[in-house]
């Protein structure tokens, strides 16, 4: 490819994602695919026991079925690209598709920051102010809730795509990078980037920030009410709960943080990858565990739907 063609406008980029670990594209592939077969299998199931199961229709399961939906598109929009990069070596995408990948990623991603702070107020109420609970978290309140975190998730998404349709992408053509994410799609603009990349970091900011901040002032609040319990067991019990409830959401917080908000530097643009894998490959498959796989009431749940199932069958 000559000189002039290297700074023509591209009609596809390319995908480097691992690329200097090419000897081990098929341990990729195998590796990845278990994850999202656990992921999808994970929150797909999650989705059918609180569909079906009349005990499960509560507010913090009608949350953790937003959760899993979520969790299950958002994976899908990346990791069955990267795995078909894997298996067949062909790393192009068109820049149209390249910028939707970026759209519904980021619809899905703001969207879990916005339900995950709504799940902590949720049992910020169940844990502190048990009497009140029933008739402040009634069933209007959480679809409102639910309504308010996708609505402002496809805020966020729509206003950054459509900055993103209105540049010029002149070469080179590879991003560094597994999927399409903003700032190196960014890179290889010749337009100009002032607002994009401003309204970039403050909506960024705005998805991020004030979502964990009521996530962890709400699990502060619980961790109090829970020390006030005399039983020592049963606070061993709502520690374990609530400390695998909060690792999980600040690994996710803190990667997205780290990528989105910071300011970029040498160091942090190496990293930017490795951070990329915990919200997009590593919390989607942990959160059915933690959430919900874990929790007595929808591991009853699993085994009225088994029972009634295998009675259907024979």
């Amino acid at each position: 490819m000559d000189t002039g063609e290297n700074h023509s406008s591209p009609t596809t980029f390319i995908l480097l994602g691992f690329g200097n670990l090419l000897e081990l594209r098929i341990s990729f592939f195998v590796l990845f695919l278990t994850i999202y077969t656990l992921s999808i299998v994970g929150n797909l199931l999650i989705i059918l026991l609180i569909a079906v199961d009349q005990h499960l229709h509560t507010p913090m399961y009608f949350f953790l079925m937003n959760l899993s939906v979520l969790e299950t598109c958002y994976t899908s929009t990346i990791l069955p690209r990267m795995l078909t990069s894997f298996l067949t070596g062909n790393r192009s995408i068109p820049i149209l598709a390249c910028v939707m990948q970026w759209f519904f990623f980021a619809v899905f991603s703001s969207t879990e920051c916005y339900l995950l702070s709504m799940m902590s107020y949720d049992r910020y109420l169940a844990i502190c102010k048990p009497l009140h609970y029933t008739s402040l978290m009634n069933s209007r309140l959480c679809l409102q809730l639910a309504a308010t975190s996708w609505i402002s998730g496809l805020l966020t998404s729509t206003i950054l795509t459509c900055l993103m349709l209105q540049l010029t992408f002149c070469g080179p053509h590879e991003i560094d990078h597994f999927f399409c994410d903003i700032y190196p799609v960014l890179n290889l603009a010749c337009s100009n980037l002032y607002v994009v990349k401003h309204a970039a970091f403050v909506l960024a900011f705005l998805a991020t920030v004030p979502p964990f901040t009521i996530t962890v002032v709400s699990y502060i609040c619980i961790i109090l009410t829970i020390l006030r319990i005399p039983s020592k067991s049963s606070q061993q019990k709502a520690f374990s709960t609530c400390s695998s409830h909060l690792i999980v959401v600040i690994l996710f917080f803190v990667s997205l943080f780290i990528v989105y908000v910071i300011p970029e530097t040498d160091t942090l643009k190496d990293l930017h990858k490795t951070f990329s894998l915990f919200y997009t490959v590593l919390t989607p498959v942990l959160n059915p565990l933690i959430y919900s796989l874990r929790n007595r009431e929808v591991k009853e749940a699993l085994y009225r739907f088994a029972r009634k199932f295998s009675n259907k069958v024979t």
